[in-house]
C-alpha cells in the first residue's frame, strides 16, 4: 500500500493533486512545526499560493495570527482582522472573469474560500476534499494527529507509513535533499518518487506552471482535461 505524506496546503497547485491522486492513502502532515520563510514570517505554502495576475505568478496569503515558534500546524488560526476572502475573490473576478470554465470555477470555490472555519489546517483540509471530489480523487485521507507517530524527520514519515498501513511511501520530486532514503528499506519500507510533470491547459500563451489548482479549475473545471499522466504509481 503506497502512502504519501504532506503539510495541508493552501489551495495547492495540481502537483499536490497528483500526489493524492497516486497515492493509496494520503496523510496530511499536520502536527509538525509550522513552517516559516525567513526571519519568523508566518508566509509558507500552508497559508499562501501563486495565481495568475495581470498575467504574472504573483502571491495570495491567506492572513494568519502570529505564534511563537515549535507551534504545529494544527494550531494555526486564519486573521480575519483583515477582510482577505472579499478580497480574494474580487481578485478572481478581475483576473479570470473571462476565462472559459469562470463560474462553474466560482461555484465551487466561493463556498470553500468564504468558508468560516477559523483553524488553518481545517480549512485547507476542506478545500483540498472538495476540489480532489471534484477532480475525480477518491483517495482516504487522514490527518497525522490522528495517527500514532513518533520520531522526527524521515523517522517520522516511516513511522507515519507504517501507522497508516503502508508498506512504501510516495516521495515529491524534491524530497532527495531532506530524507534520508536508505533508512526506508532498513525498516521495510519501499521508497517511490511522484516524478510528476505539469501539462499544459488553458491558453497556450497564458500557460504558467505551478499556480493554485484555482487556476486551472477557471481554465478548465467545467470540462475537466487530463492533467495527470498514467494510472497509480
Amino acid at each position: 500500500m503506497l502512502v504519501a505524506i504532506h503539510q495541508p496546503n493552501f489551495f495547492p497547485w495540481l502537483g499536490y493533486f497528483d500526489k493524492i491522486r497516486r497515492a493509496d492513502v494520503f496523510v496530511f502532515l499536520d502536527a509538525v512545526d509550522y513552517p516559516r520563510s525567513g526571519s519568523g514570517s508566518m508566509g509558507s505554502w500552508t497559508n499562501r499560493v501563486k495565481l495568475a495576475i495581470q498575467g504574472e505568478a504573483r502571491w495570495m496569503t491567506c492572513p494568519v495570527k502570529r505564534m511563537p515558534l515549535g507551534c504545529p500546524v494544527l494550531e494555526a488560526e486564519i486573521n480575519d482582522i483583515q477582510p482577505w476572502r472579499t478580497k480574494l475573490l474580487k481578485t478572481l473576478d478581475a483576473n479570470y472573469r473571462k476565462s472559459d470554465c469562470y463560474d462553474e470555477a466560482l461555484a465551487l470555490l466561493e463556498p470553500l474560500i468564504r468558508s468560516p472555519q477559523a483553524n488553518l489546517a481545517s480549512f485547507n483540509i476542506s478545500a483540498i476534499k472538495a476540489i480532489a471530489a471534484r477532480l475525480g480523487i477518491s483517495t482516504p485521507m487522514v490527518r497525522q494527529s490522528e495517527l500514532p507517530h513518533e520520531g522526527q524527520a524521515t523517522e517520522l514519515l516511516i513511522s507515519l507509513v507504517k501507522a497508516a498501513g503502508g508498506d512504501a511511501y510516495l516521495a515529491g520530486g524534491g524530497a532527495g535533499g531532506y530524507q534520508q532514503d536508505d533508512l526506508f528499506s532498513a525498516r521495510g519500507i519501499s521508497l517511490v518518487y511522484q516524478s510528476y510533470e505539469p501539462v499544459s491547459y488553458g491558453p497556450a500563451d497564458r500557460f504558467i506552471p505551478g499556480l493554485s489548482v484555482i487556476d486551472y479549475l477557471m481554465h478548465e473545471g467545467c470540462q475537466l482535461a487530463e492533467v495527470f499522466e498514467g494510472g497509480k504509481t
